[in-house]
């Protein structure tokens, strides 16, 4: 992808939806219409949809597009403020600590500068807000939390500002652009969604995946991405437990591509089954019936 740092920002939903298309993202209508209201707005955005439909996918590119540096948090189960807002340098503290003398110890200018600004490590969130509008937060995959870390995100989302007990708010001068992806692992709380827009990702239809193909993989040839792409849309109707994404998509182009395969067929794509497939059980269900699905696609 090249970089288009410091491209002029949209003045309408078509002039973003060209600039997306650059950075090689074939957005449609309603997402290009609800990342041009947040870019306009300043406003948050929760990207929900299926697994490899390209919601982490957008962040990147709008970074790159706009010169922006992308800040990312990938959430996880058990994530606290030290890994997503800020912590204390310990070991440089303690290191100040045996350079100041007994005398200087007990005083409250020592205690100030062990929690100062040089000691404070930015995580991910502090960043975006000390970044401001040079940057996009990707807050990816949010239903991964607990319950406990939306919280923290409360205060990040109303007022982008986050408060450090031993130094005070940082209260961000510009905002950033904040985008939160969820694969709906669990349902978020109302108090989160209220802070931001909304957008759900779906799959594409076969015509606009096959764009997607022939955008980010144009050594492909057409009639093998055409294979392809009817391939994982009859794969997608099966009951897998993991059903293809568009990421899945263009890494099983790319491997046939690799193996010089010019159209798809059952042994092309037996060997290629695991660009595809990713679970040991589904593995097992579409070898059943790979066949069929090849000679209808």
């Amino acid at each position: 992808m090249t970089s288009q740092a410091n491209a002029r920002y949209p003045k309408s939903v078509g002039e973003l939806t060209t600039q997306l298309r650059d950075g090689s993202y074939l957005a449609d209508r309603g997402l290009s219409t609800a990342m041009y209201v947040a870019l306009t707005l300043g406003r948050p955005i929760l990207l929900e949809g299926e697994v490899g439909v390209g919601k982490t996918e957008i962040a990147k590119v709008l970074a790159s597009t706009f010169g922006r540096k992308l800040v990312r948090l990938q959430c996880y189960e058990g994530i606290d403020t030290n890994q997503a807002i800020y912590e204390w340098d310990y070991a440089r503290q303690m290191l100040q600590i045996r350079a100041l003398s007994e005398n200087q110890l007990g005083t409250d200018d020592a205690v100030d500068r062990l929690f100062g600004p040089k000691f404070l490590l930015e995580r991910p969130l502090l960043e975006a807000i000390r970044g401001g509008d040079q940057c996009v937060l990707l807050i990816d995959e949010v239903d991964r939390a607990d319950d406990e870390f939306e919280a923290f995100l409360l205060e990040l989302l109303s007022d982008f500002q986050i408060t450090i007990p031993e130094i005070g708010t940082i209260k961000a001068t510009t905002k950033p652009l904040v985008i939160l992806t969820s694969n709906r692992t669990r349902e978020l709380h109302d108090a989160l969604k209220r802070r931001c827009l909304y957008h759900w990702i779906g799959y594409p239809t076969a015509q606009r995946e096959l764009e997607i193909v022939m955008l980010r993989a144009p050594g492909v040839a057409e009639i093998l991405a055409r294979k392809v792409v009817a391939a994982v849309h009859r794969l997608r109707e099966l009951e897998l437990a993991k059903p293809p994404g568009v990421a899945e998509t263009l890494d099983w182009v790319a491997s046939l591509n690799v193996l010089g395969a010019s159209t798809l067929d059952s042994q092309s794509a037996q060997d290629t089954l695991g660009s595809i497939i990713k679970d040991r059980d589904d593995l097992e269900l579409v070898r059943d019936s790979l066949d069929s699905i090849i000679a209808n696609a």
